[in-house]
């Protein structure tokens, strides 16, 4: 018959020694290897294969290492820990070190029954990670069974990119392009939201009425929507039926009271009191009428709703927090500033021509067809302005729209004409908006013209080059200057012409024995909507690989606005160049905040400006939105945005300025115009009311549910069980130079070569680093911030170069035949004027027992921890030391040799006695089980049900990992006292 083996038990089979899951049945057993990962874990049938019960071997007193080995042994060990026994189930097992802030979402979420928030961090703060965090939290603690994430289609990769890199969760990609792949592999009358748990869904797919209705009976228990703000709608302006639709869906989420919904997005207000409203009525629907102004509207909103500028998070846990000291202080490194140069440049005559004749010729048009009905004044209307903007955005973007038939000239009602023509020649802040036009408008709106227009698009031809088109030249010159101060920039612009004609005028190009304006070594690629969104992540990869590590190289990466949201460029760009003036000033923050955000190395992020000074149309754009929009962000630390009909009134009071008056008229003519007066009081109006209600806003729901001391408290926690930051850099550094890497120092960082290590340790990190990496000994980075670029290893536990190192220290460790250097082991002694008597530190591994409830019903884990204990004298008599004092051992060097004889017989009596302390191990035990079930009811205090039923109990006995003995040096033994 064969034995039971009870949950959290040590087995030995197939070779090695496993820990017997909750999961496990009499004639199934399934097991977690011994260290190892949930990635590891294997069914076992005992009636077919050998299963014994295995007890942990005591250490070798023969196998002793030196003063550093308990240091590396217990890091190793922590690092592998993969189900950790405090509150936060996911942390020990995630592929990310969050920021202590970054805990904050998830502390209030863990509050909540039904977990609803509104997730409003400013730009670069973390905003997915501190998502991510909630999900994989409600996931591995059984409060969820399946996610779902709405984004728009250009951020869709990502985000399954990010989910599975950071944490763990794999999710199928639901787009227009894959949904038919998919559906192939359904069963009859199955749902695809049934077969996949964990999906990513483009938003405007999934809004439309053929899928939103099978989406929202089988919609996952989690829903997580990125940029939200653009889901819902406001009750006093005209709303895009995109909009209506997007909003629908979310309204019909929500309304299932236990779905878990999660709204992301950095600018909840978009401008608007009563779209805020709506967004607030999805978190919880009281939200969208209780009073905002009054304590108990302020104390329900700050349940569910966070919301904080870099300025509160880049200092966090300090005094000035409240805390008693700045043990737990952590610094952020965000960029401190963005410097902003505007820089002019002048038409050459020969353009200056060009958009006169342009000028002329749009003006006729549009007097013409405002005689001619609504409809006609509106198609000439559009052609007019996607003239003049492709005219100041370049010779080739000029071309295209000249030869190419105005989108608006199909309209058949002046409605359609503005649905058609406003996307491709305006702004959107709607980051939706954003794929697919970035194509050059049209400008043929009749055929008789077609004539006239081929001559001017033979002229804007023509221009190509740095001899008439000055703007090319007045580019060449700024990024020359940014390339010459070490600067790697990003060139956006507002067409896909535009964005190919600078490639070419600036790359290298080997065949036809061009050399770029901007130096050999310079490496120049554009990425626009022609490339799908994975294939524009490819391209700029191949750009940073292509231009290396040579500190000569430079990157410059030519793009629209194809790349101004979502996709995150600080690790390899730290410049920004507007190329083309965005008609809505929201846009060049979400281009600049592509590089300034957390993970850039460079503390002043460069931001460039180029504008005509006499197109008659960049200046005024500047002037009105641009600089009036810094100015707010100056003045409140974050970005305000300029509703969307604002923008465009003040705009097309510009472009009429131009087209009715001419060239000739003066700038003071445009300003004191009625239309131009009434646009710009408005937009005034509307943009200080925004920004003033964000201010009352940022000050009234600053997030003031969980204090400081709250999150000290568990990052203490976490800490003490998973280590900091500080133990991995000394873990990583020591271990490799024991190993024979070669480390070199770079102020905080350092970098490695593994070709000297043991062959163990290279197979280990090939597949981490990259098999060529290791083979042809090229240095790997070691980076103190955990944002790294890809190549590089953060000094974090959860990276996995620091965590396949982690293992091999460990398994060289407890096997004592391993080859090669082995840095940890399991004894040491150490003679050391640290001590005074004979003092014994123990590495001891603890098994938990939890059963965690949940609406889902309860869960049973299995969940490790290790701790240092150290007494003083003999086990039959010891004197146990406060936990600090045993962590303090750990610093201990040595101040004598030890003889190898007199060490092992030392190390023989002290091991031969340790079953004396097997009661003082195990009522530890107990106590910490007391602290953990304590810490996990502390976090979950605002939600009662979800602690009924909670318990945790310590395994016994527990595992004595190592055993470190030190010896007082002869000068450091009082007179009088043995040792």
């Amino acid at each position: 018959m064969a034995l039971t083996y009870s949950a959290g038990s040590l087995v030995t089979a197939r070779g090695r020694e496993w820990v017997v899951l909750p999961e496990s049945e009499p004639d199934l057993l399934v097991l977690r290897p011994l260290g190892g990962s949930d990635d590891d874990i294997a069914a076992v049938f005992p009636a077919f294969e050998t299963v014994k019960g295995a007890e942990f071997a005591p250490p070798e007193p023969g196998d002793l290492g030196d003063q550093r080995a308990a240091g590396l042994l217990r890091t190793a060990l922590r690092v592998g820990f993969r189900s950790g026994a405090g509150p936060f189930r996911s942390l020990a097992g995630i592929a990310v070190e969050p920021r202590a802030y970054q805990l904050v979402p998830l502390l209030m979420a863990l509050r909540q029954k039904t977990v609803r928030m509104l997730i409003s961090d400013d730009v670069g703060i973390g905003k997915t990670v501190e998502a991510g965090l909630i999900a994989s939290e409600l996931l591995a603690q059984g409060e969820a069974t399946g996610l779902a994430v709405l984004c728009s289609p250009a951020l869709a990769e990502q985000w399954q990119q990010e989910l599975r890199s950071k944490f763990g969760i794999d999710a199928e990609l639901v787009l227009s392009s894959t949904v038919s792949r998919l559906e192939r592999g359904l069963d009859l009358g199955q749902s695809l939201f049934d077969k996949y748990p964990h999906v990513i869904v483009s938003t405007d797919f999934i809004k439309s009425t053929r899928h939103r209705d099978d989406f929202v009976r089988h919609c996952p228990d989690l829903v997580i929507v990125d940029e939200a703000h653009t889901c819902v709608t406001s009750d006093d302006s005209k709303v895009s039926t995109q909009n209506q639709l997007r909003y629908e869906l979310l309204r019909r989420v929500a309304e299932d009271a236990e779905r878990h919904l999660l709204l992301v997005t950095a600018t909840p207000h978009s401008g608007k009191e009563s779209a805020f409203r709506n967004l607030l009525g999805l978190v919880r629907p009281e939200l969208a009428h209780v009073d905002l102004d009054s304590e108990k509207g302020r104390k329900l909103l700050a349940q569910h709703f966070v919301a904080r500028k870099r300025a509160d998070v880049r200092q966090y846990l300090t005094k000035e927090d409240g805390l008693a000291d700045d043990s737990l202080a952590e610094r952020t490194a965000f960029p401190s500033d963005r410097y902003f140069k505007d820089e002019t440049y002048k038409l050459s005559p020969a353009y200056r021509a060009l958009l006169d004749d342009a000028i002329a010729y749009a003006s006729e048009r549009v007097e013409e067809a405002d005689g001619q009905g609504r409809r006609e004044a509106r198609i000439a209307w559009w052609s007019a302005i996607a003239l003049l903007r492709s005219l100041v955005s370049s010779p080739r973007a000029a071309a295209q729209t000249l030869r190419t038939r105005s989108a608006a000239a199909v309209a058949a009602s002046a409605e359609e004409a503005d649905r058609l023509g406003a996307p491709l020649t305006s702004d959107s802040a709607d980051s939706d908006a954003l794929e697919g036009m970035d194509v050059a408008p049209g400008a043929e709106t009749e055929e008789h013209a077609g004539s006239r227009l081929a001559e001017l698009a033979q002229r804007a031809q023509a221009l190509e080059g740095p001899a008439q088109d000055l703007k090319l030249k007045a580019l060449i010159k700024h990024l020359k200057a940014l390339l010459a101060d070490g600067y790697n920039p990003i060139v956006f612009c507002r067409y896909i012409p535009t964005a190919e004609y600078l490639a070419e005028q600036l790359g290298n190009d080997p065949e036809t024995k061009k050399r770029s304006p901007l130096g050999a070594k310079t490496v120049v690629k554009a990425v626009t909507g022609t490339l799908s969104p994975q294939q524009r992540i490819d391209r700029i990869e191949e750009l940073a690989v292509e231009a290396g590590e040579d500190a000569a190289a430079r990157r410059v990466l030519i793009a629209t606005d194809c790349l101004s949201e979502g996709v995150n460029l600080q690790h390899h760009f730290d410049a920004v160049l507007h190329y083309d003036l965005a008609w809505n000033p929201t846009r060049h923050d979400q281009r600049e905040g592509r590089v300034d955000r957390y993970g850039q190395k460079r503390d002043e992020v460069r931001v460039i400006t180029l504008y005509g000074d006499d197109n008659g149309i960049d200046g005024k754009v500047l002037e009105v939105l641009i600089k009036k929009h810094r100015q707010i962000k100056k003045d409140l630390g974050i970005s305000v945005s300029v509703p969307d009909e604002m923008s465009t009134g003040v705009t097309d009071a510009i472009v009429e300025w131009l087209l009715l008056r001419g060239r000739q008229g003066e700038q003071e003519a445009l300003f004191e115009s009625d239309s131009f007066q009434q646009s710009f009081a408005d937009l005034e109006q509307d943009w200080n009311s925004a920004a003033d209600r964000e201010k009352a806003s940022r000050s009234r729901f600053a997030q003031r549910s969980i204090h400081p001391e709250e999150v000290a408290r568990e990052v203490a926690a976490v800490r003490e069980a998973l280590g900091g930051a500080g133990e991995i850099d000394t873990f990583v550094r020591e271990s490799l130079n024991a190993l024979g890497a070669v480390l070199r120092d770079s102020g905080e960082d350092f970098t490695a070569q593994v070709r000297g290590t043991p062959l163990g340790l290279q197979d280990a990190l090939a597949p981490v680093v990259g098999a060529e990496t290791v083979e042809r000994d090229r240095p790997i980075p070691f980076r103190s911030t955990s944002a790294v670029a890809r190549g590089e290893a953060a000094l974090v536990r959860t990276d996995p170069v620091v965590g396949a190192l982690a293992s091999h220290v460990l398994n060289a460790a407890l096997d004592t035949q391993a080859d090669g250097a082995r840095p940890a082991r399991r004894c040491g002694v150490v003679t050391t004027d640290a001590v005074t008597t004979r003092t014994t530190l123990l590495l001891v591994r603890y098994r938990f027992h939890l059963t965690l409830p949940s609406r889902n019903g309860e869960k049973q884990v299995v969940a490790e921890d290790a701790r240092l204990l150290a007494f003083e004298g003999a086990p039959r008599n010891a004197v146990w030391l406060p936990q600090e004092r045993a962590v303090e051992l750990l610093e201990a060097r040595a101040t004598e040799n030890t003889a190898a004889a007199s060490g092992e017989r030392t190390m023989t009596r002290i091991l031969d006695q340790l079953g004396e302390v097997t009661p003082y191990l195990e009522s530890y035990g107990d106590e910490l089980a007391a602290e953990l079930d304590a810490s996990h009811r502390r976090v979950r205090a605002a939600s009662g049900e979800i602690v009924r039923g909670l318990s945790v109990t310590a395994q016994k006995p527990a595992d004595v990992l190592g055993a470190y003995v030190y010896l007082p040096a002869t000068a450091s033994v009082p007179a009088g006292v043995s040792a």
